[in-house]
């Protein structure tokens, strides 16, 4: 039988390279802030988010739309936020009808409106159902966003603007993927409760 690894070095080998990752998040700031600052115009102006991905990236973009929809950190009104992950009868049905490259592009040809944003999650950029929903999303006249890793895959060259994480292991760029979605919550979150309570004092006064 093959020995067990040693517990406290698979825990420190993932630590370690998830520390080294998050490291150099800095150097995405401007990118992440030109996300941020789009998607507070999408929100702002009565458009949405859409988000699209595969496996753990499907479980991200439902995640990410359950922090709009629902809440992040602050008592606020539900903002216009879909996974296009979530339907099993769409998607069975687009994927039998149609074949699983699509199950994403019909989705937004149905939901998709111009002003809207799609974000679409892969860790590889290589995901063909995620690049056809961005290249369809961008023709209907929504912003597009990719969060990806490694160099960025096919998605790179159709996204108006993409989240490249520096590296190629999927685990380490899915946490990546989820703290800069975090990041987008909060800064959505201190924008538009901050409007909130202008509206408030407005009304108030």
């Amino acid at each position: 039988m093959p020995s067990l690894p040693e517990p406290k070095d698979v825990f420190a080998d993932a630590i370690a390279e998830h520390q080294s990752v998050v490291s150099l998040l800095g150097e995405l700031h401007p990118i992440l802030e030109r996300i941020a600052v789009r998607m507070t115009e999408t929100i702002q102006s009565g458009r949405k988010i859409l988000w699209c991905g595969n496996g753990g990236s499907a479980a991200d973009s439902q995640h990410l739309a359950a922090e709009f929809v629902g809440r992040f950190r602050r008592e606020r009104r539900g903002l216009p936020s879909i996974a296009l992950t979530t339907d099993t009868s769409v998607l069975t049905s687009i994927a039998n009808d149609y074949g699983y490259e699509d199950v994403f592009r019909r989705q937004v040809e149905a939901h998709c409106l111009t002003g809207d944003m799609l974000v679409g999650i892969s860790t590889s950029g290589m995901s063909k159902n995620v690049c056809a929903a961005l290249r369809a999303a961008r023709d209907l006249g929504a912003f597009t966003v990719a969060f990806t890793g490694a160099d960025g895959g096919i998605a790179r060259t159709i996204a108006h603007a993409t989240l490249c994480i520096p590296s190629k292991n999927t685990a380490r760029i899915q946490e990546c993927h989820i703290l800069c979605g975090h990041v987008l919550c909060d800064w959505i979150d201190r924008i538009v409760c901050g409007a909130q309570s202008a509206e408030t004092e407005e009304t108030a006064g």
